[in-house]
């Protein structure tokens, strides 16, 4: 029977990481296979000294993060299937084996704990996460990248030496977890789902609900700002774009018309902002290494399109600084009076925005992608 590496990342786990050990030892000799654990560690107290004591190996990672030390460990790993999990025992190493015998029936590539099918031990997650967090952020994951599970965010998974080695994991911190679905199901790759335990962790929780829960969903975006951005900012340009224009072409009352003008410039400029921070990102993902494989992305970001940005950019800016001279040189010859050209003031100011931010994004963005494909035939 082939090797297999136990992953646990510990941080101040010296109440929990010698009964974790020993319970993945029983599971080992149980299966009759050999197996080795890995303890990726950045603690202050003495969870190197019971680890080593047991029979693991300690490796300590460069940087801290949850992903950090999973990416310590995995290097360190010589298995043929990889086990992960924490070390606090909110994980049952005692339910591993379903995992292994998963992967070495050949049945999955990924298998994945599933806490919200499984049994949720009283206190060991808070309404919060069980309800509301985790559900959603597994949704959302669902939706843009097609995992079809039912808990993104289990900690307790197991994958062949193969499937980990075609991952392309980077991430440092707690949004490794979602990294590793994302590129999961970009590769194709099978994911299984085993019901597990969850108790209360022993020891400090190191979660943060809110930043945790942000930086899974940044993540996500990274991969796939449409929906997130590009999308909403592209229906409130249309939207300010329509307002704008219609009111500029009729002539309701004064009144009306300001007021009318006021929120389409409003959403103009939201819309083109929210659309440019999509843009933005889409870039960062290219040069990361992780998005821009839609067509509309290739092309907001390929090197003639930035181009082409730049001289819209100019174009606008120019409008706007020529409409906004010619309202202050009418309200010059008025005598600096009440100035009355307040439609072409809206205007010069909304073009003159436009034209700063297309110019800019156009140089930030080709200045990101320098060293991309479409930067260096640039």
């Amino acid at each position: 029977m082939s090797l297999v590496s136990l992953v646990i990342p510990a941080m101040d786990e010296e109440e929990a990481i010698g009964e974790c050990i020993s319970r993945a030892m029983d599971v080992f000799d149980a299966m009759g296979i050999e197996g080795e654990v890995i303890v990726a560690d950045s603690s202050s107290d003495s969870t190197p000294k019971v680890a080593l004591s047991l029979g693991a190996v300690v490796v300590k990672p460069e940087k801290l993060g949850y992903g950090n030390a999973y990416l310590a460990g995995f290097a360190r790993a010589r298995g043929e299937y990889i086990v992960m999990m924490d070390g606090d025992l909110t994980y049952d190493p005692r339910e591993m084996d379903e995992f292994i015998k998963l992967l070495e029936r050949g049945e999955a590539d990924l298998v994945m704990g599933t806490r919200l099918k499984g049994t949720i031990e009283e206190g060991a997650m808070p309404a919060l996460h069980r309800y509301v967090g985790n559900p959603l952020l597994t949704r959302i994951l669902n939706l843009l990248f097609g995992a079809g599970i039912s808990d993104a965010h289990c900690g307790m998974r197991a994958m062949t030496r193969g499937a980990l080695d075609g991952l392309h994991l980077r991430a440092g911190g707690m949004e490794f977890a979602s990294e590793m679905v994302i590129e999961a199901s970009r590769k194709k790759l099978r994911i299984r789902e085993v019901p597990i335990t969850y108790s209360p962790r022993k020891g400090a929780s190191k979660l943060r609900s809110f930043s945790d829960g942000w930086r899974h969903l940044r993540f996500m975006m990274l991969y796939r700002p449409g929906p997130f951005l590009l999308f909403p900012g592209s229906v409130a340009l249309v939207i300010g774009l329509a307002l704008t224009l219609f009111v500029l072409i009729q002539e309701p009352s004064r009144e009306l018309r300001m007021h009318s003008l006021i929120l389409g410039s409003m959403l103009l400029l939201i819309g083109y902002q929210t659309l440019l921070s999509g843009i933005y990102i889409a870039a960062f993902g290219k040069a990361y290494g992780v998005g821009g494989e839609g067509r509309l992305a290739k092309s907001l970001t390929s090197y003639h399109s930035l181009e082409r940005e730049l001289i819209v950019g100019t174009v606008l800016l120019s409008a706007g600084v020529i409409l906004g001279l010619k309202v202050i040189l009418t309200w010059m010859e008025a005598g600096y009076g009440s100035l009355q050209e307040m439609q072409e003031s809206v205007m010069a100011m909304v073009l003159t925005i436009m034209g700063i931010q297309t110019a800019f994004s156009a140089i930030f963005i080709s200045l990101l992608l320098l060293n991309s494909d479409e930067g260096r035939e640039g």
